[in-house]
């Protein structure tokens, strides 16, 4: 998947900056919200004993907390004959059997969809104005195929995590 054996004096057919997720303005109540949700879940596990448990919700809260608090990166993509570039991690075609394309909220992605049974999508975003380049790129070496976002997905967006 990641690779770092692409040769990086490869014709560049296109690159573009892009943030790394789409990133949600959350308002005072969702942090509310997370507070009561987890108030909640230490008390129930405070009455069950359940003391292992307990430090899991305290951890997840922290981290959760701390990842949503966290602005997104800029990453630089390059598209070449052999996959794409992103800083110094690379992912060639050869490893996809795939790709589609996602608008979630005028925010255009690049799904790809890897060879191997148990690896995930891989979400790339790119600006509207190259898109039709891209896609075309990608088209030329992949399949085509229609991606919608899976129940994790959807229930990562309706949380605005």
């Amino acid at each position: 998947m990641y690779n770092d054996s692409m040769a990086k004096n490869s014709d560049v057919l296109v690159e573009w900056d892009a943030k790394e997720y789409i990133e949600y303005k959350r308002t005072s109540g969702w942090y509310v919200i997370m507070g009561v949700v987890t108030v909640a879940l230490i008390i129930l596990t405070i009455i069950f004993k359940q003391w292992s448990t307990l430090a899991l919700v305290v951890v997840a809260a922290v981290a959760l907390i701390v990842y949503v608090s966290r602005a997104p990166r800029t990453l630089h993509y390059e598209l070449t004959p052999d996959g794409l570039n992103e800083g110094r991690n690379s992912l060639l075609f050869a490893d996809y059997r795939s790709f589609g394309v996602l608008n979630e909220s005028n925010h255009y992605s690049i799904v790809l969809m890897p060879k191997k049974r148990f690896s995930p999508r891989i979400m790339i975003y790119f600006p509207e104005e190259l898109g039709e380049q891209i896609v075309d790129i990608f088209g030329e070496r992949l399949a085509m195929e229609p991606v919608h976002l899976d129940l994790i997905d959807q229930l990562v967006r309706w949380l605005r995590i």
